[in-house]
């Protein structure tokens, strides 16, 4: 890894990784509907916002989350903003975690991303519901819930090996 530190590009590049892939799934917004499983969906920029802003990961702004949240409005077709205040309240309630811990503990930090995804899922079912007379179905949310809390330990695992690769 020390090789791959003198490059000055490599480096920079690797850093900023987490955001370029922020920006690649909201541009994508990847959810596996290309394999046609009906009942099968995650959210990945959730989990992504929540590793990174528990981490303090120095290159994981916020003016970006933000813009990533536009963009994926405009892709999806949301009210502009409806991404954006979803992913700074969970940069918020993240960071409202990371300070008060002592001790960190994956599963507690597990429990608390169902909680967060459950709180941010249901605020924008009942704004594109209440405000934007928005057809959905609950049906839906729930899976996507259940699923991105799921692999939230998988992509955290991998998540580590970045970070540690990193810092090496």
């Amino acid at each position: 890894m020390s090789n791959f530190k003198s490059r000055g590009f490599y480096i920079k590049f690797y850093s900023f990784l987490p955001i370029i892939v922020l920006f690649i799934s909201v541009l994508n917004e990847f959810d596996l509907n290309y394999l046609k499983l009906e009942y099968f969906s995650f959210n990945f920029p959730f989990i992504l916002i929540f590793f990174f802003t528990l981490k303090d990961f120095k290159n994981f702004d916020y003016f970006l989350v933000f813009l990533a949240g536009l963009v994926n409005d405009t892709v999806v077709g949301l009210p502009l903003g409806i991404s954006s205040l979803s992913y700074i309240l969970i940069c918020i309630a993240t960071s409202y975690l990371r300070n008060i811990t002592i001790r960190p503990n994956p599963i507690k930090d597990w429990f608390y991303f169902l909680f967060i995804i459950s709180l941010i899922n249901s605020i924008n079912y009942s704004i594109l519901t209440l405000f934007f007379s928005y057809d959905l179905l609950l049906l839906s949310y729930l899976v996507n819930i259940f699923f991105t809390f799921i692999l939230y330990m998988f992509f955290a695992y991998l998540f580590k090996y970045y970070l540690k690769g990193l810092n090496d």
